[in-house]
């Protein structure tokens, strides 16, 4: 049975925005446009003209990179947007809950705290390297979990759900909640994708984006993959033309195989990248743990995380510090050689203050 009846009933019923027709070599006078073009930017489409709906050669190529069918894959704004319909989508305010790990992306309680749903976190441990712990996601699952989100790699930890361990999950939730797997880093990691698990699993959904491995951050654009009864779902809650044509257009640039090649050989730099930098700064004493990662950042843990941040910050380099249960710890995201460089300056007259 498809997890589309968890979604909200009046949810169920929507249909998608019933759009002007859009027609190549037509006069267009249905959609109350204006009849002069913006001579603003170089673009191949004009911008007074509204976008497709959806832009369907741009959803064919993310499903094409995803390795998904095209009617398995919404295109939006960002993985962001996706967290947001889905928690639309499947919430009722005040009955419906979503379940998370925590730390994690912190969007996820963000969008069900908008939508009114009640939001459980279930803790992962330091001490444990953050380890997602399956059997206690489950044993905090009730009827009233609709989405169950899994961030891997998990941001700010770094740390993977290995494939076996989803695939428990899964199962053992069956059609009582859709499982919701973002991968905005995954191609920092060791493991494959989710994706190829979809066909398998009728309650798995994936996040990805090109804001991390593609550097298009600025661009937002991001997918959602799954059933596609459920994509049919999202796609009637998503507002129409919700891509502008200039993103549009600059995603199908990065697309093409030079640009995704390119990509490529900056994912590697970035790995290797990371693996010195935590390398070297194992080295200061004021470190008391790195935890290993997969993802274009990673964690630490110092003696005095507020003194550090200063002192960076006074050096022009910005670190994350997250305080609350994570304490002393702060997540570094790799930049560019000297970018590091310069982090490690800094910390090194840390080390000499």
């Amino acid at each position: 049975m498809s997890i589309a009846r968890l979604a909200r009933p009046e949810i169920r019923k929507l249909h998608a925005y019933d759009a002007a027709q859009q027609v190549d070599d037509t006069i267009r006078l249905n959609a109350n446009e204006s009849p002069v073009a913006s001579k603003v930017g170089n673009f191949r489409r004009p911008l007074n003209r509204y976008p497709e709906v959806r832009p369907r050669n741009l959803q064919r190529a993310l499903a094409r990179r995803f390795g998904c069918g095209t009617e398995q894959l919404l295109v939006t704004r960002g993985s962001s947007e996706a967290i947001d319909l889905l928690v639309r989508t499947f919430c009722r305010a005040g009955r419906d809950t979503v379940l998370t790990t925590t730390p994690s992306f912190s969007m996820y309680r963000h969008y069900a705290d908008v939508q009114g749903a009640n939001v459980v976190e279930v803790a992962t441990l330091a001490e444990d390297d953050f380890h997602i712990d399956v059997d206690a996601i489950l044993a905090a699952c009730s009827d009233a979990t609709r989405l169950i989100f899994i961030c891997s790699p998990n941001n700010p930890t770094g740390t993977i759900l290995p494939a076996a361990d989803l695939e428990r999950l899964l199962e053992l939730r069956g059609e009582r909640s859709a499982v919701v797997v973002d991968e905005a880093y995954v191609e920092f990691s060791r493991t494959p994708s989710a994706i190829g698990m979809l066909d398998k699993h009728p309650n798995l959904l994936v996040l990805r984006t090109l804001s991390k491995a593609l550097g298009f951050a600025g661009a937002r654009c991001g997918a959602v993959a799954g059933p596609t009864d459920v994509i049919r779902m999202l796609n009637a809650v998503q507002a129409p033309y919700a891509l502008a044509t200039p993103v549009v257009e600059c995603v199908e640039d990065a697309l093409q195989d030079e640009q995704l090649a390119a990509a490529e050989r900056a994912v590697e730099r970035i790995v290797s990248e990371r693996d010195r930098l935590i390398d070297a700064i194992g080295d200061f004493d004021f470190v008391r743990k790195i935890w290993p990662s997969e993802a274009n950042f990673f964690l630490i843990e110092v003696d005095d995380a507020e003194k550090l941040m200063r002192h960076c910050a006074d050096r022009k380099v910005l670190l994350r510090h997250f305080g609350g249960d994570l304490g002393n710890c702060i997540r570094i995201s790799v930049g560019s050689a000297a970018d590091n460089e310069q982090l490690l300056s800094a910390l090194r007259s840390l080390r000499g203050s």
